[in-house]
């Protein structure tokens, strides 16, 4: 599966491309042609340079079709939001992206949609006469705030967000025609599930078929199929239960997205040392091994890493863990510059999350700015996670090598990732250092012995980040890592 092998770069397009938050009445329609003639959707072509230079293999888009407000309340699955473009906008959008070797993978809101989705509007003015009834979770023996002479199920008891009945065929197939669409039409690469903890276990086994039928066609530039992934929107609970052979490709991470900030800001590396040997160690008990899950720093729905960190200074390290920790890296727009963002409350909580940002100049990589966060663009901090990018990418035992914690105190951590021989592939082992106190550490371990490439070297503010990725280490035993460091070796005798 391509996706196991690449970055993840998440965009709020509603948000990133300034868009109105409330879109036009149905009836307006002079204000729906005025928004739609905006094409803000296209404005992604110009971030495509950057993403390309950056090393990002796929941007997950929040939601892009049309919608009351936030993209959540969907009003047609099939048509792109008036406040985005059209269809064929998009089309061309991601013809553009695919052109820089960047995927699409679209959020797919299956769980609920709006109050204005066609078929539920249709149940509205025709109540029990509608064809469109069984499509949802009704009582006509009741009723909601809104009035509407019947009572239905709400998300999570939302219920301007009304669930679906994927128990319903007529829905089901609806859908996955819906996909169908979506990837023949539009050229869609995969689908991140929103609220994947909520639907239907049968429904999402209908969906693995399908994505298993997509991802076998032809690719966008006529080369065989590698997968259409499916990756769901996971909080708690045991992520083997939806991801596996017979469901979803790979989940969101929230176990170690608490533990990575929680670990920095509480001085205790035994947290996220903890949360990732659970998860892919080399005990029997070890519960995802095997499994690339998405790690991430921050998203749409959480406050900015560069806001909820409390010494800034930790950004790199923080940022070094993600990378080298397994899973499939997910950078969210604007994070990568140390862009500060918090989550609010009520019914706005979100809009500093997801703030209109221009694209950078296509050479923006080439000089960034200085500073490592509260960036307006590219800086030092973009810089760094440039490489780190990179070499992940170019590194099998960081894309699928083993997780072991080698040493762990409060406030340094070194792992080590490592994947065997496999036919012509040469064994390879890569040591992860951090050390997130202002002061230099030294680590001691008999697996420091050896000759290793540095592949990554850096502190915030120190000459280090200049240290070349050809330099070759001999170590006996210890190695000094300098305040707030990271460090990538990888052994080479």
């Amino acid at each position: 599966m391509w996706a196991f092998d690449t970055t993840f770069y998440q965009i709020y397009p509603l948000g990133m491309l300034g868009c109105p938050f409330d879109a036009p009445a149905l009836d307006d329609e002079a204000g729906a042609r005025g928004q739609v003639e905006r094409h803000r959707i296209k404005q992604l072509i110009d971030w495509a340079p950057y993403l390309g230079g950056l090393g990002i293999g796929a941007i997950l888009l929040n939601p892009v079709f049309a919608s009351d407000t936030h993209g959540y309340n969907t009003r047609d699955l099939r048509a792109v939001d008036c406040r985005l473009g059209t269809n064929e906008d998009f089309a061309e959008t991601i013809d553009a992206l695919h052109a820089h070797g960047v995927r699409v993978v679209i959020d797919a809101v299956f769980n609920h949609v709006g109050r204005n989705f066609w078929a539920f509007r249709d149940v509205r003015e025709h109540r029990w006469d509608s064809p469109y009834k069984d499509w949802f979770n009704l009582n006509f023996d009741g009723d909601t705030h809104f009035g509407d002479g019947f009572w239905y199920e709400g998300w999570e008891g939302n219920q301007d967000l009304i669930k679906l009945n994927l128990r319903n065929p007529a829905v089901v197939d609806y859908l996955l025609d819906t996909v169908r669409m979506w990837k023949r039409e539009l050229g869609v690469d995969g689908l991140r599930l929103d609220v994947a903890y909520s639907l239907d276990r049968d429904f999402v086994r209908r969906l693995r078929g399908l994505a298993d039928e997509l991802g076998a066609e032809p690719r966008f530039n006529g080369t065989p199929g590698d997968g259409f992934p499916l990756i769901g929107e996971v909080l708690h609970g045991d992520y083997n239960l939806i991801v596996n052979d017979e469901m979803l490709h790979s989940c969101t991470n929230y176990e170690c997205y608490k533990g990575l900030y929680s670990s920095f800001n509480s001085m205790n590396m035994f947290e996220i040392a903890h949360s990732l040997h659970r998860q892919y160690g080399g005990d029997p008990w070890c519960i995802y091994r095997g499994k690339h899950l998405v790690s991430f720093a921050d998203n749409h729905d959480v406050s900015r890493l560069a806001s909820i960190l409390t010494e800034k200074r930790h950004l790199a390290a923080a940022y070094g863990v993600l990378f080298g920790m397994p899973g499939i890296p997910c950078l969210y727009y604007g994070s990568e510059w140390g862009r500060l963002g918090a989550k609010g409350t009520g019914y706005l909580a979100d809009v500093e999350l997801r703030p209109a940002l221009d694209a950078p100049d296509a050479d923006a990589l080439a000089n960034p700015a200085s500073g490592w966060e509260g960036g307006e663009g590219p800086n030092e901090l973009t810089a760094f996670i440039d490489r780190l990018n990179h070499v992940r990418r170019s590194s099998r035992a960081l894309c699928h090598g083993s997780y072991r914690n080698i040493i762990i105190t409060n406030k340094q951590l070194l792992f080590e990732r490592d994947a065997p021989a496999d036919g012509e592939q040469a064994a390879e082992r890569v040591l992860v250092a951090v050390n997130a106190e202002d002061a230099p550490f030294t680590f001691h371990d008999s697996g420091l012995h050896g000759s290793f490439d540095v592949l990554m070297a850096c502190a915030p503010g120190d000459d280090s980040t200049a240290v070349p990725c050809s330099e070759v280490l001999g170590l006996d035993g210890s190695i000094e890592i300098p305040p707030f460091g990271v460090l990538y070796l990888k052994q080479t005798a």
